[in-house]
């Protein structure tokens, strides 16, 4: 439904131009050994993710604002809907951004690349294609 645009490449981690396959050797973002390593290239559409060297070092601008926006959530459920206190919030805040780091960490490079390659409605067909 959603396959096509840019917000099914960052949920899901595809290949931004064909969206055919993931970007990560390791679907599960919480094997930490193993959550920055990336394949090279797409194996349908040959795109290739890593731009330059270091590309990926202004994910952490956007890795920012996502563990901001955690942070802000965390705040708001915790503090102005279950009516913890400051400390109880800060823990909150705490806790979500450890246990949801590896996914900010993903989103933000998913976001990262997804600002750079577009989707390409050509070559997703061409791999389908040489799917069948």
């Amino acid at each position: 439904m959603l396959k096509g645009t840019k917000i099914y490449s960052i949920f899901t981690g595809t290949c931004p131009v064909c969206q055919n396959e993931s970007m990560y050797e390791e679907s599960n973002p919480y094997k930490i050994s193993k959550i920055f390593n990336m394949h090279e290239r797409c194996g349908h559409c040959n795109t290739k993710y890593k731009i330059e060297p270091s590309f990926f070092y202004g994910a952490m601008y956007v890795s920012y604002a996502l563990g901001v926006a955690f942070a802000v959530a965390a705040f708001v459920i915790s503090y102005l809907f279950l009516g913890g206190g400051l400390m109880t919030s800060f823990f909150a805040i705490v806790g979500t951004l450890i246990v949801f780091m590896p996914v900010i960490m993903r989103l933000s490079r998913n976001i990262w690349i997804n600002l750079f390659k577009h989707y390409d409605k050509e070559k997703a067909s061409k791999s389908q294609k040489s799917l069948n």
